[in-house]
């Protein structure tokens, strides 16, 4: 059973960065999607960046283009999401995904296309 648990959330002003991590433990192929949501109090969950296993290839949401990063590191079965430049609409709980399934650029923002998710670590950006 493939399970996801994000850490690095927190609180921070506008401009400030943070680091997210998931640690993915009982994965058993090497070939998957990582992806990163976010939801926002009363709003639906909404995608934010997606990375594929199989040729590095990564996507990001137009909102977040340009001030964070999704990376990897095989070596500790982590992924993580570098926020720069943080803005008070970034406030939101941020879930890792895992998907196991070989999906096409269009499809990485799908939600529905995850399987396995985190429990979510809380990132609020206030001055």
């Amino acid at each position: 059973q493939v399970q996801l648990e994000e850490s690095g959330g927190g609180l921070v002003q506008p401009g400030g960065s943070l680091r997210l991590s998931c640690v993915v433990s009982g994965r058993t192929s090497s070939s998957y999607v990582m992806g990163w949501f976010r939801q926002a109090p009363g709003k639906e969950r909404e995608f934010v960046a997606a990375i594929r296993s199989y040729d590095r290839h990564t996507r990001y949401s137009d909102s977040v283009k340009g001030r964070f990063t999704v990376s990897r590191d095989n070596a500790r079965n982590t992924h993580h999401l570098q926020m720069d430049g943080l803005k008070p609409e970034d406030t939101a709980v941020y879930f890792c995904a895992e998907s196991s399934r070989y999906l096409i650029v269009s499809a990485l923002s799908l939600n529905h296309m995850y399987d396995h998710w985190g429990q979510g670590t809380q990132v609020t950006v206030s001055s």
